[in-house]
């Protein structure tokens, strides 16, 4: 460095040079900016190519004598591991005077396992940087684990004390029926959550097994306790009724060796028949109104029965889902949020059940067009059964499936997603390996016979959470069917 301190002076003049030269390269390669302004076509967006083929690691299979079904997906990029365990002890179970059972039972898992308190168990996930959590749906339950590799002893020891040896103490279980009973009083001043509730109890009934609050009743909550939650457990918490999903820095040899010497002893023994039901019969369109006075918003759910997971139209099923409601660009938000602002974001879906699903469009929108909006939800839904889908737009919503999918296995905890849904389902292991040819393969008519066959607005079940002194009026005016009065559970008012 000189005295004068040019040095740096003289290395941005080199680098200016260094960048004209680079600019007088390309120019000789392209020729000036003009000649390349004629050869592109401003008109067009540029045609993108074919994407690369999708190339998913295989899940590689075993079982142990006792039972237990263990699957790894080996991913060694990145060394961390997850583990989920799903068992057959869905709220599907729950017993017709005992719901919330199957989702207090896994809740209770962390509160204390084998030597440790719930604090402990808490305080050695955190030593070992780990993620521990359990819970249960309608279709399983399950405890899962997300772990830095070189913590995988320790996280399954871990996890095999919490799903093998709970405690059920007597003091957690007075905890967290505390804890529930407060939730469900805190649920009834949350709108959404009260539609989440009725939807359901309106269109399974109560005698189905998806028909009952996920998470039970104040009555329900109240007479938890220690025995009923372990006679529960023992029923259905066996090895033969349970899989094991490995996704992670881990062979299967290895990950068998793992296993077998943590879950190995667990005993097996008879499971229950998962429950039956026939489809609940198809009623008139209603709207069933939820009064919920002073709200700012009105909360719908409009749907009714829909297919099991497993039926060879549910490829078909994605696409028409996709148009309608399932991406931000689908027609029901571009409707509703974008053209006439009456809400955020209005979506739909197909859920994916062990037993008959549910199809359900949903939003939030501002009270005072609660009949406005019902007027647009209805018309689209209307609409694409009676019109067949364009090209561009079924192009586009095969291309927002297939081009997202690779994203969905970028970690080991969205792997495990993806794969566990095919544990839940029973779907062939090598689902996602045909996915994107399956979808690719879906036609404008295929989309226009599975939305007249999946969802029909002459049997909806229009469920409305408001202000009923607000939207009462103008939704009768619309004339789309009876109104019916429920409370914040779905029963019917007297």
């Amino acid at each position: 460095m000189t005295a004068d301190g040019r040095t740096g002076g003289l290395a941005v003049g080199v680098g200016r040079a260094s960048l004209a030269l680079a600019v007088a390269a390309a120019l000789l390669t392209t020729g000036p900016p003009d000649r390349l302004s004629a050869q592109v076509d401003r008109t067009k967006p540029p045609a993108l190519p074919p994407p690369p083929a999708l190339k998913l690691p295989a899940v590689q299979t075993t079982t142990l004598p006792n039972g237990l079904t263990l699957a790894v997906v080996e991913m060694h990029k990145v060394p961390v591991v997850d583990v989920q365990l799903l068992v057959d002890a869905g709220a599907a179970r729950d017993p017709s005077a005992a719901p919330g059972l199957a989702t207090f039972t896994a809740t209770m898992l962390q509160q204390g396992a084998g030597a440790r308190s719930a604090l402990d168990v808490a305080d050695e996930a955190a030593f070992l940087g780990a993620q521990l959590n359990t819970a249960a749906s309608f279709d399983a339950a399950s405890a899962s684990i997300h772990v830095p590799k070189r913590r995988l002893d320790g996280a399954l020891d871990l996890l095999a004390d919490v799903v093998l040896r709970p405690s059920f103490a007597d003091s957690e279980v007075a905890r967290q029926r505390q804890l529930r009973a407060a939730q469900l009083v805190q649920q009834r001043d949350e709108p959404v959550a009260v539609a989440n509730v009725v939807f359901p109890a309106i269109v399974y009934g109560p005698e189905h097994p998806y028909g009952h609050p996920l998470n039970g009743t104040d009555s329900a909550t109240a007479r938890l306790a220690r025995e009923r939650v372990v006679e529960f457990y023992r029923s259905y918490y066996r090895p033969n009724g349970g899989r094991i999903l490995i996704v992670g820095d881990v062979t299967l040899a290895e990950a068998r060796r793992l296993v077998t010497a943590r879950f190995g002893g667990w005993e097996r023994g008879d499971v229950p028949a998962f429950p039956s039901a026939p489809a609940p019969a198809s009623a008139a369109r209603t709207v069933y109104l939820i009064d919920k006075p002073g709200a700012a918003q009105s909360v719908i759910r409009i749907g009714h029965v829909g297919p099991v997971r497993t039926t060879p139209d549910w490829f078909a099923l994605e696409v028409l889902n996709t148009i309608v409601g399932g991406a931000f660009t689908s027609r029901l938000n571009q409707n509703l949020r974008e053209t006439h602002g009456y809400t955020y974001g209005a979506f739909s879906q197909f859920a994916p059940r062990r037993l008959t699903g549910a199809f359900v469009a949903l939003a939030s929108v501002v009270t005072a067009k609660t009949d406005s909006s019902l007027i647009e939800f209805l018309k689209e839904l209307r609409r694409v059964r009676d019109e067949a889908v364009g090209l561009p737009e079924l192009s586009k919503a095969k291309a927002y499936l297939t081009l997202g999918l690779p994203g969905d296995f970028e970690t080991t905890g969205g792997a495990a997603a993806r794969f566990r849904e095919l544990l839940t389902f029973g779907l062939p292991l090598d689902y996602y390996d045909r996915y994107v040819d399956r979808i690719n393969a879906v036609t404008a008519t295929d989309v226009q016979r599975v939305a007249r066959q999946y969802i029909d607005p002459d049997h909806f079940d229009i469920v409305v959470v408001g202000d009923k002194s607000q939207i009462e009026a103008g939704i009768r005016a619309l004339n789309e069917g009876p109104i019916a009065y429920r409370d914040l559970w779905g029963q019917e008012i007297r």
